[in-house]
């Protein structure tokens, strides 16, 4: 079989660099879409850290003159991904992270992810030193809006291209002063095009310039068109809504399963889950808990609705119920969860930070995953809990809604109830969603059978490749 070829230009990528789920999702990508006719490439940055790891490997492309310095792209494979590292010392090669360095963005984003976009579209028109040249550019996210709109301002081409919004939130903001800086034709800085409210947006150019566009899920593209999603490029979204299409992320069912962790278990051979619950009281030095014992793995902000948690976990705590949580952000939330822990030792523990590892535990153990974000465009959390049978907690937003069925009284009888979805995303509706989590967990036989239908949905790549092979198949060009 001939492979289609697909370049997908991000900021980061499992297992090179991660920073939040559009990581995971530009690393499961390439794997998911060979088995549907397509070869994907990732182009990448060469962050100070990938550089001895790109250090031997061949130079496929060059530009001497990229936005103040050489750049050179340099191919490789990493975990059975074909990668292209952008290697820019000029712009790459600092200590801190992809976007900032303690707490502040880097001053020249702009140049370093316009860099990105601009080696990408030039990839695309012309290919690489081996011949290889993509029918399809994919652009993820703000960091690589530019990469169509390089090439839509470029002429004539035949090279068919996609932007997915992971979240509208970042849209890659700059000043109208940096038009020329950024290689942007001035004619195009108007309200249809370029301008945003007076400066430039990376995401609105990726928006208007691009075939089409996607999101997470189906529920955050319709979100998108309402101002208290949009962000301001409500409108963009609605103008276009004929291009635009959800589809879900998946999860890598091979990482994230509970067959491998250390007690394995499956949906018929439950067992081990209450071997792994036990395990994990005694790592955050919880009693014996009761109730449902929930898990937080998440970033604590107010996005997140992690400031509702010290408003209705005294009530749950006194229902026999209990927490675990992971997570770090905002210095004011992560002092009011070492609060809550303090409040009530033996019945809440808090770890202050991320750990990979930590967080397999914690899913394998739990009884119920808490996620009562504000807006969530996909969400990986609640995939997690299912694929574990720990029931997730969502807020009805984007694909927290999407992907759990909740337990009302029509699901609970035919039998297809996955978790409890709640709305609106305020303590008042949480707390009553604590309080049916508490009154199902109590029903052993209940629990069983909504356990048992949640690790039975399907929450990886195969249906979500597919729906992304179809699209790209859609806009090839002659």
């Amino acid at each position: 079989m001939t492979m289609k070829r697909v370049l997908s230009v991000a900021s980061e990528c499992v297992p090179l660099v991660k920073t939040g789920g559009l990581a995971d999702v530009v690393g499961a990508l390439p794997g998911a879409l060979a088995g549907q006719g397509w070869e994907m490439r990732v182009v990448l940055p060469a962050y100070r850290a990938l550089r001895p790891l790109c250090a031997d490997w061949p130079e496929v492309f060059a530009r001497d003159d990229l936005f103040g310095g050489r750049g050179v792209v340099k191919a490789g494979e990493v975990d059975g991904i074909a990668v292209l590292l952008l290697d820019a010392p000029h712009l790459y090669d600092r200590e801190g992270g992809p976007y900032n360095s303690g707490g502040a963005d880097w001053p020249d984003n702009p140049q370093r992810f316009a860099a990105l976009s601009w080696v990408a579209a030039e990839i695309a028109r012309h290919g690489l030193v081996d011949g290889w040249r993509p029918q399809v550019l994919h652009a993820h996210d703000w960091q690589a809006g530019f990469a169509p709109a390089y090439l839509a301002f470029g002429g004539p081409r035949d090279v068919a291209t996609v932007i997915t919004i992971h979240n509208i939130a970042f849209q890659g903001w700059a000043e109208a002063s940096m038009l020329s800086t950024l290689r942007l034709p001035a004619h195009e800085f108007h309200a249809a095009s370029l301008e945003y409210y007076g400066g430039l947006s990376s995401l609105k150019a990726g928006m208007v310039t691009a075939d089409r566009i996607t999101t997470v899920s189906p529920r955050y593209a319709e979100e998108l068109m309402r101002p208290e999603f949009g962000m301001g490029l409500q409108g963009i979204v609605a103008a276009r809504a004929a291009e635009v299409q959800g589809i879900l992320n998946g999860v890598d069912e091979s990482v994230w399963s509970p067959e491998a962790e250390a007690v394995p278990y499956t949906a018929t051979r439950i067992r081990g889950k209450a071997a792994n619950r036990a395990a994990l009281c005694t790592e955050f030095g919880l009693e014996e808990v009761p109730g449902p014992l929930a898990i937080v793995v998440s970033r604590l902000t107010d996005q997140k609705g992690m400031d509702l948690l010290p408003e209705v976990l005294p009530e749950f705590i006194g229902a026999g119920g209990g927490l675990v949580m992971l997570g770090s952000g905002d210095p004011a939330l992560e002092a009011a969860m070492l609060d809550l822990a303090a409040r009530f030792p033996g019945r809440v523990g808090v770890r202050i930070g991320y750990d990979e590892a930590l967080s397999h535990r914690m899913f394998a153990g739990g009884d119920a995953v808490l996620v009562p974000s504000r807006f969530e465009p996909c969400g990986l959390t609640q995939m997690y809990g299912l694929r574990y049978g720990t029931i997730p907690v969502v807020a009805a937003v984007g694909g927290l809604a999407d992907t759990v069925i909740t337990a009302n009284p029509a699901a609970l009888a035919a039998g297809t109830a996955t978790g409890i979805i709640f709305h609106p995303t305020d303590a008042t509706a949480f707390a009553g969603a604590l309080r049916q989590l508490a009154a199902l967990h109590a029903d052993a036989k209940l629990w069983a059978q909504i356990r048992r239908r949640a690790m039975a949905q399907p929450v990886g790549w195969a249906a979500s490749a597919a729906a992304y092979a179809r699209l790209y198949d859609g806009i090839l060009r002659p």
